[in-house]
């Protein structure tokens, strides 16, 4: 049932992409045109309804990449924002763009210290935008830039005029976030009666409330959100896709076209592309937003998801884990050994959960390959048949080289080898053992940490690293060592080796207890 005290609204919300234009504002970020096409294609499969490609004025690259998006034939609309100037319109039109989103500031600050012009100007200016590119046959969508501390007289009279110039959308920006849901509220509700326009939501997370202000604009009225994959962007970044259309979904009950079990790999896809690292407490597609360690909540989860989880993790790609530490009670540690085929009685269990509380007390996490490591050794069971053995490896790396690994692994009856290359000689090697290991499962690295015990050149290296196969379950594992290379294949192969353990247990055989 929607949230108390709502009435269900039916209508479907629009949901409009700026990943590759806002997002990419990100400081610090800039991705190829390839990287472009690949990212819009995966936004098109998550299905968002429109995609503003890019902002085709700033360079040469960004055309020849909205060009390729265009031309790849997308269910999305595809879109490029441009000033209220002819000769970023003409830039546009040059992507063959069907569809531009047009901005021009209506707050006295911004008229005052960015574009020095006064009221009339401005209103000039749009009106002559919006009517130049719909003579040129395009869908246009009119932003009011910091609208939020626009004087609302003067910003409604700007959307008045634009929508008898044939604007065919409307768009509310609370371009520094700095607004509340109450004004947002009343904000859209004044520009409904003015014109009978779509309104869209752009909302920015300065203050931690672009979520909130697009979902009051879309209770108020407005129909469309401006989101960004994992809320990247300007500053602060923008309103997070992901956060926005679950919480319409679940507490609003309002439809859209996003297919939500897809959220976590686009997620991944674009963190990766971007190489903006998702906090891991971030709401839905943080890596802990379906993790638990506390005892109290490991057991409710145990006995019924509900009791810790708003939602079932499957429903946006997830799968629930827990996790061994301080924290981590009796139940929660047994449901983590009994998925290994481990079975504990009472006593060992108490020794288990004892030991590896007196680990997180000297502040380590516990890694799941650590916890099996106690478990085994308390109930005399240390051997765990590995499938896949490092015989040996070898990197190459240097200037105007790429860096390249071969790894020799034997598989039980056979020696394997395998080369690849990556960034840098750790990424090669932990490739070229995906690689290998892709016969019997795909793993997919999620978290590589690097950490330096001591100082030094010759410093020691603490590397974890945590793997999912293909289900979503994942495993980690500590390593350390003075060579961060080695240190990051004993991890790599620890987890891939206690992965492969899981399966075997699923499929039917378990591990005895003494």
């Amino acid at each position: 049932m929607p949230f108390p005290g709502l009435s269900p609204i039916v209508e479907k919300v629009r949901i409009f992409d700026t990943t590759l234009r806002d997002g990419e504002q990100t400081p610090g970020v800039s991705v190829s045109p390839e990287q472009k096409l690949q990212i819009a294609i995966k936004l098109d499969e998550l299905g968002v309804d429109a995609i503003e490609a890019g902002f085709p004025i700033v360079s040469e690259g960004e055309r020849h990449a909205i060009k390729s998006i265009v031309r790849q034939g997308l269910h999305a609309e595809i879109c490029g924002l441009a000033r209220a100037v002819q000769e970023d319109i003409d830039a546009a039109l040059g992507c063959d763009l069907g569809y531009i989103h047009l901005f021009i500031a209506t707050s006295d600050i911004h008229m005052k210290f960015k574009l020095k012009m006064d009221r009339d100007q401005v209103l000039e200016k749009a009106v002559w935008a919006v009517d130049y590119a719909k003579k040129h046959g395009v869908q246009v969508e009119f932003s009011a830039e910091d609208a939020t501390r626009s004087e609302t007289s003067f910003m409604k009279e700007v959307f008045q005029a634009v929508s008898q110039s044939g604007a065919d959308r409307l768009d509310i920006p609370d371009t520094v976030g700095y607004s509340t849901p109450d004004y947002i509220s009343r904000l859209v509700a004044d520009v409904t009666t003015i014109s009978p326009l779509p309104i869209s939501m752009h909302c920015h997370d300065d203050l931690g409330l672009a979520v909130a202000n697009t979902i009051a604009g879309i209770n108020a009225g407005a129909t469309c959100a401006h989101v960004t994959v994992n809320g990247i962007g300007e500053r602060a970044g923008n309103a997070s896709l992901e956060e926005v259309v679950m919480a319409l979904q679940c507490l609003y009950k309002r439809s859209h076209g996003i297919k939500t079990e897809l959220l976590y790999e686009t997620s991944k896809f674009v963190s990766n592309a971007m190489r903006i690292i998702v906090q891991p407490n971030k709401a839905i597609i943080g890596e802990n937003a379906f993790g638990h360690e506390s005892g109290i909540h490991t057991h409710g989860i145990i006995n019924n998801p509900l009791t810790y989880e708003p939602i079932s993790p499957e429903l946006v790609g997830r799968k629930r884990w827990l996790q061994a530490g301080k924290h981590a009670g009796a139940h929660g540690i047994r449901a983590m050994l009994e998925e290994f085929g481990l079975k504990p009685n009472d006593e060992q269990l108490k020794q288990i959960l004892e030991r590896q509380k007196g680990i997180a007390d000297l502040g380590k996490s516990i890694t799941t390959s650590e916890l099996l490591s106690i478990a085994g050794k308390i109930m005399k069971n240390s051997t765990f048949q590995e499938k896949f053995q490092l015989r040996d490896f070898h990197t190459v790396t240097g200037i105007n080289i790429i860096p390249t690994a071969v790894v020799k692994i034997n598989t039980g009856d056979k020696d394997v080898i395998s080369s690849e290359i990556g960034v840098g000689p750790v990424d090669a090697a932990l490739k070229a053992i995906q690689k290998i290991v892709s016969q019997l499962e795909d793993v997919k690295i999620r978290e590589y940490r690097l950490e330096s015990i001591t100082g030094g050149s010759d410093a020691t290296a603490e590397v974890v690293v945590k793997i999912e196969d293909s289900k979503g379950h994942t495993i980690s594992s500590r390593k350390t060592g003075e060579d961060i290379v080695i240190a990051s294949v004993q991890a790599m192969m620890d987890a891939t080796n206690k992965m492969i353990l899981r399966k075997v247990i699923l499929s039917g055989d378990t591990i005895s207890t003494p």
